[in-house]
């Protein structure tokens, strides 16, 4: 894969699938999420790998990009929570919504059921969603909140941040 990205300061989807295997359709629809890493650099970092209750994500060494093997993935978030480059997303297909699990750094934080606007990887808005949970800073293993946003499911692998409306009116 070309480093293109680091220019542009974002990885497109075709990007993401020449760095990881995305999970199957039936994997997406199980009974659990599914963590998704979008981590395309060899940089030493291995808090993902160290917080899976399941040793679902493989790194060889500490510069490995991370694997995960999505038949292990118990859909813990935990990843999510930990990462601090932001790169890990919990996707979950539910009939004909998709729930997306994200990183949340930006004022105000969302509140469970709360409408948002959903943001690309550029930013753009795309659509729109609602909060079905929120882990505030203070529950979540990491430094960073974490949000799940339900939305329609052709955003699911488009949507990576939110606009709350409140913020925005």
């Amino acid at each position: 894969m070309s480093e293109e990205y680091l220019q542009r300061e974002y990885l497109t989807l075709e990007e993401l699938k020449e760095v990881t295997p995305l999970p199957s359709e039936k994997r997406l629809r199980g009974k659990h999420p599914v963590a998704v890493p979008e981590c395309p650099q060899r940089i030493p970092c291995t808090p993902c790998k160290e917080i899976c209750p399941v040793d679902a994500i493989k790194m060889d060494n500490p510069n490995d990009i991370p694997v995960v093997n999505y038949e292990k993935c118990i859909g813990c978030s935990l990843c999510v929570q930990i990462c601090p480059g932001l790169a890990f997303f919990m996707i979950h297909y539910r009939d004909n919504k998709a729930r997306v699990t994200m990183p949340h750094e930006l004022l105000p934080l969302p509140k469970r059921g709360d409408e948002v606007i959903l943001l690309n990887r550029k930013g753009e808005e795309i659509g729109e969603g609602k909060v079905v949970l929120v882990i505030p800073r203070e529950k979540s293993v990491g430094d960073t909140p974490v949000i799940t946003v339900e939305m329609p499911l052709e955003l699911a692998w488009e949507a990576r941040s939110i606009k709350v409306k409140e913020a925005i009116e």
